[in-house]
């Protein structure tokens, strides 16, 4: 028997959210779902997330309860329907459909509690690094030569989006709905605005990390050579080669009169 919390909208208990189980033995507790209603959520061995009719809010709710460092499983309750929107970034450990029957609900909830309780092979925070940047996935944190970046959450998340996937062009619409969600419903110019409060806070010497693919969007550049970009930022007149090939002598001789008329151009043999 397990003790289960069933986040939902809906007040008519949790028969109604999944009948099966009205079907199981375990021990079950309701909560709207509601910020101050989460916070005081008692311990649970599962979480069941009711998003039948309202995927935004379950969506917002489900990465909200892994930011806050939940370390239970999340199993979330859908209809056929919401399957075509659901994704990794839900950050959901599995899924049920409302009208699954009492032995797949009860494999379902077995499985994800015994995949909980083995033990990590590796605790070490998530690291991700680029040059002299580094991110800690974890820890929710940024350092760029040792130097901590003081980031928002969003500024946070933008960047770690665009370090994962270096080189690769990303329309603001792209990173709109991969970073805030398809269930906001700001502009793209709200990129625009994170990109440049990061490429502030990278500094001068590192803002272009952030590249900028004029009337498409933007792309994360793993840093260069230090000593290759120096090279390439050289000019050609002073860094002529020491043995170039001298160009042709020139004299001037008098002319035949003795005169002091116009000099004239021969070349030294």
């Amino acid at each position: 028997m397990a003790d289960l919390l069933l986040l939902t909208p809906s007040s008519g208990g949790p028969a109604q959210v999944l009948p099966a189980l009205g079907l199981l033995t375990h021990r079950i507790r309701v909560l709207p779902v509601e910020p101050s209603a989460l916070l005081e959520a008692p311990e649970a061995d599962v979480v069941l997330m009711d998003a039948r009719r309202d995927l935004a809010t379950a969506r917002t709710t489900c990465r909200m309860l892994r930011a806050t460092g939940l370390t239970v499983p999340v199993i979330l309750i859908l209809t056929e329907g919401g399957l075509t929107v659901l994704t990794a970034e839900w950050g959901v450990d599995d899924l049920v459909l409302a009208n699954a029957g009492p032995a797949e609900v009860e494999t379902r909830i077995r499985l994800v509690i015994e995949r909980f309780a083995t033990p990590a092979v590796d605790s070490a925070p998530e690291e991700i690094s680029a040059g002299e940047l580094t991110i800690d996935a974890s820890g929710y944190s940024a350092r760029l030569r040792g130097r901590h970046l003081d980031l928002t959450y969003k500024e946070f998340e933008l960047l770690k989006y665009l370090v994962q996937h270096p080189g690769r062009v990303f329309t603001r619409a792209q990173l709109l709905q991969e970073v805030w969600g398809y269930d906001y419903y700001g502009g793209t110019r709200t990129v625009d605005v994170h990109v440049r409060r990061l490429r502030a806070k990278l500094g001068p010497e590192h803002e272009q990390l952030i590249g900028t693919v004029r009337n498409v969007g933007y792309r994360f550049d793993m840093p260069k050579d230090r000593r290759s970009s120096l090279d390439s930022g050289r000019g050609t007149d002073a860094d002529a080669p020491d043995d170039a090939e001298p160009g042709p002598a020139t004299t001037t001789t008098p002319s035949r009169s003795g005169d002091t008329g116009t000099p004239r151009e021969t070349v030294a043999r």
